[in-house]
């Protein structure tokens, strides 16, 4: 049990960096972490995926918290968007999550793997958007914000995956981008989190006590360390150049993206 505690709050000290620094939540490394994690235990393999997206995003509540604060002091969250975004974003997270119980595991990891490569491949190609181009109005934001949630749910992430490339394509700056992606991380852990407890309700197998598929002990375990990660993280983002951000941001996805591949066409 000790051992298992120690896995869990040393994944939660990676993941609130990261939340940080990138305003993904830290989910990207939460959930094939946790993946392996009951996969050691011996967990139900067909609960293992559910559980770990589950958990993950109820994590992201408190990880997303302490990491857009940490970014409002450096004026960095574009709260007007956020709040535009928002009702888009907990409509969608709450509809993907609910729906994820009727999703077969291997469903959810390839989505996760194709996702995560053409996120990196749009990063790494540095293509600029047309100076033009900018926010949208209210029906846009509102369809990008459902888009962005039932991904996000799908994937256990705080949706910066896909909330920074989709402010920075509407040129956002890349420091506001991740900024402001923390903060509608929160939005997304808080509704995605109560789909999976209310699609996973009363089903046997996950670590207890739980709600529904979100597992308590593993999140406790996360968020006891990831809190107080996150600012040191957001310290870092704005110490890098926008080009090396967007370059580590990318190589990050790369890895975690193929390390999900593997598993998949079971070559590990």
């Amino acid at each position: 049990m000790l051992e298992q505690l120690f896995t869990y709050a040393a994944l939660g000290g990676v993941a609130g960096v990261l939340a940080g620094l990138f305003g993904i939540g830290g989910g990207l490394v939460i959930v094939p972490m946790l993946v392996l994690a009951f996969e050691w235990q011996g967990m139900d393999p067909n609960l293992i995926m559910k559980v770990a997206l589950g958990t993950s995003l109820g994590t992201i509540i408190f990880t997303s918290i302490s990491s857009s604060l940490a970014h409002h002091k450096r004026g960095a969250v574009l709260w007007k968007v956020v709040l535009a975004i928002a009702p888009g974003i907990m409509v969608g997270t709450f509809l993907g999550a609910y729906s994820a119980h009727w999703l077969p595991t291997n469903f959810l990891r390839v989505f996760f793997v194709v996702f995560l490569y053409y996120v990196a491949w749009q990063m790494l190609t540095g293509k600029k958007p047309p100076a033009s181009r900018t926010l949208p109005g209210t029906a846009g934001m509102f369809g990008a914000g459902g888009i962005i949630g039932v991904i996000s749910s799908w994937v256990g992430i705080g949706g910066g995956t896909l909330s920074v490339p989709f402010l920075h394509w509407c040129n956002t700056r890349i420091h506001a981008a991740i900024g402001t992606a923390s903060a509608i991380g929160f939005f997304i852990a808080v509704s995605g989190t109560l789909g999976y407890i209310l699609g996973g309700w009363g089903v046997e197998g996950v670590p207890g006590p739980a709600f529904g598929y979100v597992s308590i002990p593993v999140l406790l375990g996360i968020v006891c360390v990831s809190v107080f990660t996150a600012p040191l993280g957001a310290k870092l983002a704005h110490s890098l150049d926008t080009v090396k951000l967007k370059r580590i941001f990318a190589c990050l996805l790369l890895i975690v993206s193929s390390r999900m591949l593997l598993k998949v066409l079971d070559i590990l």
